[in-house]
């Protein structure tokens, strides 16, 4: 216990560790837990947006699509591969669920998650048209960059700096997507299209950031695996999406 207490001293204070040999049992458990949450993810939207590029209107939009679906996967590779140093099997595990699988469009999971694999709730809903990918696409991009400010930096450092390696291309996925919403928004009836999607998305990306007061928070803050609360983060993203969206015409 002084040991383990030591540790968590030293990870509050804001150290690191650098190999699964140095790293106290409950931590293990909360940092498998979290990257687990961001390989399902993302290896889901990666299914996802492999069915919207057949909904692209035009070369531009499925090069784009088709970009967000290759490097969605990269990503997910290179976090399991922090995971295969934990020992998880990384060939059994992405061959363990249908990424591709959605809910019914109507379905409502709040924060809740459905299935047996560990991706966020967002990720259970179907995309409906190119519209649809386009507006999902900003929103979660824009949640995704804010995550991204707690996620690189990470105590583990191994895992941060494959973190700091992705965040650039997270970024570029939503501007890719805030491109394509300006030119859907400046079509005739696109601009309606486009509130609709963003008033069925919008508040289902805002689960991604989990509840307010969240008892894990405080543990997850001393292991230094977190630093903002969700609270925050979801305020955070509520002001980009304001200002993306009003900037797009809508």
């Amino acid at each position: 216990m002084s040991e383990t207490m030591n540790i968590e001293d030293y990870l509050a204070q804001g150290g690191v560790l650098t190999a699964p040999e140095n790293v106290p049992a409950r931590y293990r458990g909360e940092l498998l837990r979290l990257m687990s949450s961001f390989v399902d993810s993302e290896l889901a939207a990666s299914a996802g947006f492999a069915d919207s590029i057949n909904f692209a209107p035009a070369i531009r939009e499925r090069i784009a699509a088709s970009r967000i679906t290759l490097e969605k996967a990269d990503h997910a590779e290179r976090v399991l591969g922090v995971m295969g140093s934990f020992g998880t099997d990384v060939l059994r595990y992405q061959a363990s669920h249908d990424w591709s699988a959605r809910l019914p469009r109507e379905a409502d999971l709040g924060t809740s998650r459905a299935g047996t694999d560990n991706r966020l709730a967002v990720f259970h809903y179907p995309i409906a048209g190119w519209t649809d990918a386009v507006v999902m696409n900003v929103l979660q991009g824009l949640a995704t960059g804010v995550q991204m400010t707690e996620l690189t930096r990470l105590s583990y450092a191994p895992l941060a700096e494959v973190f700091r390696e992705i965040a650039p291309r997270e970024a570029r996925h939503a501007e890719l997507g805030l491109e394509g919403l300006e030119r859907i928004a400046a079509r005739t009836g696109g601009r309606a299209a486009a509130q609709a999607s963003v008033a069925y998305w919008r508040p289902r990306v805002a689960t991604t950031f989990g509840v307010a007061g969240s008892a894990r928070y405080d543990t997850l803050r001393k292991f230094g695996l977190r630093h903002a609360p969700n609270e925050d983060l979801l305020a955070c993203w509520e002001g980009l999406v304001a200002d993306r969206l009003s900037a797009a015409g809508l």
